[in-house]
């Protein structure tokens, strides 16, 4: 790899820049009506402690462009979290996207279909009987995956609109978003398969014995050892899978951080969490870089 191309995809995620929402679209490319017509709730969660979206019906993909001529060509879609009953839009999706996107990445906040309910759905969601919750959320998973598989393909088809690379696309998703993420880390076809996936504090068993395909992307792997919904093991186990398939992977597991922080500052390391993410992201450009130098001197 020359000097020259080092320097630039160095720069590439270390340029600060302005981040620019688009309006949103629907997984078929078409503009999406509003959030009150596609009768979605907005709404600040005193359960989740920050601002969530419920009632999602009809997905929808926001980007997050980088300002003209500071684009890296790197695109990544965010799926948050809320247990498939909401979207803690803000931490694990909207900030997310604006740390990225000022460091040259292209994001994409999905919001994808929800378990349906009505003006606080997180409080019915915890006033559900257990395992009415996990029918409910097993219900509506597959959906959620395939939103994320759509979402994917559709960056794809319009990478060149996006300023982005088809081959620079990967996913992050946080909780439930990373049982999105995971779904398309195991189900893609050619349109749709990530360049690296990043399930954060996501849940794994439900993967049982689903394999991971012969050419899966690398992972980065992230979550607490405190999590209150016991997922520490779900990473391990997820470092695990890759590991035993021979494909690049990264894990980070910290002593204290508990289940959903996302970006919110607690005061304790795992609020220092994306820049772990960055240099990973950072990492990998460059060793594809470094790839496509090397095919070109061929």
């Amino acid at each position: 790899m020359s000097v020259l191309s080092k320097l630039l995809a160095a720069a590439a995620l270390t340029l600060t820049s302005t981040a620019y929402a688009s309006s949103p679209l629907l997984l078929d490319g078409n503009p999406a009506p509003s959030a009150a017509d596609r009768g979605e709730r907005e709404y600040f969660s005193d359960i989740f402690g920050t601002e969530v979206v419920t009632n999602v019906t009809l997905p929808t993909l926001t980007p997050y462009l980088p300002a003209t001529g500071t684009g890296n060509g790197i695109g990544v879609v965010v799926a948050p979290g809320g247990g498939y009953h909401a979207l803690s839009i803000n931490s694990e999706g909207n900030d997310v996207a604006k740390w990225l996107n000022a460091r040259g990445v292209a994001a994409f906040v999905l919001r994808y279909r929800l378990v349906s309910g009505g003006d606080d759905v997180v409080a019915e969601m915890v006033a559900k009987p257990q395992a009415q919750a996990g029918r409910d959320m097993d219900a509506v998973a597959p959906l959620a995956g395939s939103d994320g598989l759509a979402a994917i393909r559709l960056v794809r088809n319009r990478a060149a609109s996006f300023g982005v690379r088809a081959d620079r696309i990967g996913i992050i998703g946080f909780s439930a978003g990373g049982g999105v993420a995971l779904h398309v880390a195991h189900h893609y076809d050619r349109q749709s398969r990530p360049d690296f996936v990043a399930p954060i504090y996501a849940a794994a068993r439900w993967l049982g014995d689903t394999a991971l395909p012969a050419d899966a992307p690398p992972a980065f792997l992230l979550a607490a050892t405190d999590d209150q919904l016991g997922l520490a093991k779900d990473s391990l186990a997820l470092y695990q899978r890759w590991l035993t398939a021979g494909k690049p992977v990264e894990l980070h597991m910290y002593a204290r951080g508990g289940h959903g922080f996302g970006m919110r500052t607690q005061g304790a390391p795992s609020d220092r969490w994306i820049d772990l993410f960055g240099a990973w992201l950072l990492d990998w450009h460059t060793r594809q870089v470094a790839q496509g130098d090397a095919q070109a001197a061929r």
